[in-house]
């Protein structure tokens, strides 16, 4: 591993405490399968070990990024061909995953994966690597539009993948601790927690909740790679990098070019969306909220949908203006029907109170609205419930989903219900979310027994029958997470 330390590229702060005043950091603390068909012998070593090496062979990149924030890494495309990770890499995707243009799939990949593992690494050593562009598809959003995805050839999944895990060990040195989506160890549950005890234990009294436009197609390639270059001088890195942000997309058997955003669907767009918002949102709001905020700020930001309190309305409403400005400089907008400012938080309810107004707004984050609320004892307290509309539409294709396994079997119809609740609960599964709980397992009663009462016209499923049947595959609600103040203490 080899570096140089560029003088004049941007300072990167050490992870900050979550209100930039020194206070407790509460926020960060806890932001602290078998062989493919043929495969040869040689895997059947054992993966922990795998991967304790191949993170070992990253231990130096972690230091030297860790030890200086202005070291430029110029030696690390041999990280990326080595074909341990990219064994790695393949294991770790998803087998069931859609094909890309290339129509190749996991499981006919690894018939001679040793032979193509070592022919992949020497294209990628000796540059004769090429991206292939991506397949566009599209899935239904919960607002009734269709979201596009991108699905990549199978082999630059397994390149994306390595290249990920090789950068993510300078970047996780860099990134703020008020970022969580798409990191390693890092997940929703962290960034909601953070977001409950930030505003119950600080002084917030008014809430940012934003969301930038069309994020992953707005984002400037020129700019993206001017902020890679800050940190990666590999100029094999930053050459793939670029190979597969102007790969284009093919729809339809016809092939566009792609001038600007980088596909969802790659794994490797996910990083790059993080490094785009890390200069240009995360510093500068860190910065921001440091010298110019006199009052409590906390910021928790998950991709492009992030939340900011402020103790102060007019700090609030500055910092607004000045985001806008910022984002504009970057070809980023707020989505003006996501983005708003609302009263929330310990005082809100008084206020409002003392003014002659109704109870306070609330506002969704990942899934769930956010409420002011009590304990018992009168004490403040966020309510989390899912989101009216995340489970209309869940249940909309679960609805859709039964009609068509209409005639299969109870038992298999059974299991997948089974799957399908204890998802639910292990995401929604929250403290103060357990009516909105109940209510989805009854409704997904409802729907099942109305298709059995539809597969026969003579015999009709009766209610006693149905709740045996309830007993045997529907598992009842159950709270999956911890308080938010006990997994932040832990």
């Amino acid at each position: 591993m080899n570096g140089r330390r560029k003088s004049d590229s941007p300072i990167v702060p050490r992870k900050p405490p979550n209100n930039g005043r020194g206070a407790p950091r509460f926020a960060e603390e806890v932001e602290g399968r078998g062989l493919a068909k043929g495969n040869p012998a040689k895997q059947n070593r054992s993966r922990t070990q795998s991967r304790q090496g191949l993170q070992r062979a990253l231990d130096r990149v972690r230091q030297a990024a860790s030890r200086d924030k202005k070291l430029q890494f110029t030696a690390l495309w041999h990280h990326v061909y080595d074909i341990d990770r990219l064994r790695e890499s393949y294991l770790s995707m998803n087998r069931q995953g859609a094909p890309g243009i290339d129509e190749e799939t996991w499981q006919h990949y690894g018939e001679d994966l040793e032979h193509r593992l070592q022919d992949l690494s020497a294209r990628l050593k000796r540059g004769a690597y090429r991206a292939k562009p991506v397949r566009r598809v599209y899935i239904p959003k919960a607002d009734g539009r269709q979201r596009p995805l991108g699905v990549p050839a199978l082999e630059d999944k397994i390149v994306q993948k390595a290249t990920v895990e090789v950068l993510n060990a300078i970047y996780e040195k860099d990134f703020l601790g008020f970022s969580y989506g798409f990191r390693p160890r890092r997940s929703q549950h962290n960034a909601l927690d953070a977001l409950t005890v930030g505003i119950k234990r600080r002084k917030v009294s008014w809430v940012l909740d934003a969301d930038i436009r069309g994020f992953f197609d707005a984002i400037s390639h020129e700019w993206l790679v001017k902020f890679i270059e800050h940190r990666i001088a590999d100029e094999r890195v930053v050459r793939h990098v670029k190979k597969w942000l102007q790969a284009g997309v093919l729809e339809d058997g016809e092939w566009r070019p792609t001038e600007e955003g980088t596909p969802q669907g790659g794994s490797v767009s996910p990083l790059l969306a993080n490094i785009y918002l890390h200069y240009v949102f995360d510093l500068w709001v860190q910065q921001w909220r440091t010298k110019q905020a006199r009052g409590d700020v906390i910021v928790i930001r998950y991709a492009d949908d992030f939340i900011v309190g402020f103790q102060y309305r007019h700090e609030a409403k500055r910092f607004v203006v000045e985001l806008r400005e910022r984002l504009a400089r970057f070809g980023l907008e707020l989505h003006p029907d996501k983005t708003r400012l609302i009263e929330f938080g310990r005082f809100a309810a008084q206020s409002r109170k003392r003014r002659g107004e109704g109870k306070p707004e609330t506002f969704d984050f990942l899934g769930f609205t956010h409420i002011c609320g009590e304990t018992r004892q009168g004490r403040f307290s966020i309510l989390r419930q899912t989101m009216a509309k995340k489970m209309r539409a869940k249940l909309k294709a679960i609805k859709l989903e039964l009609r068509r396994r209409l005639h299969s079997s109870i038992p298999e119809v059974g299991r997948w219900l089974r799957t399908v609740l204890l998802g639910h609960y292990r995401y929604y599964g929250v403290h103060h979310n357990y009516n909105a709980l109940k209510v989805f397992h009854h409704e997904i009663t409802r729907r099942w027994l109305r298709t059995l009462r539809r597969r026969s016209q003579r015999t009709s499923v009766t209610w006693e029958r149905m709740q045996r049947l309830v007993r045997s595959w529907l598992p009842y609600p159950r709270i999956m997470h911890p308080f938010p103040e006990e997994r932040l203490r832990v």
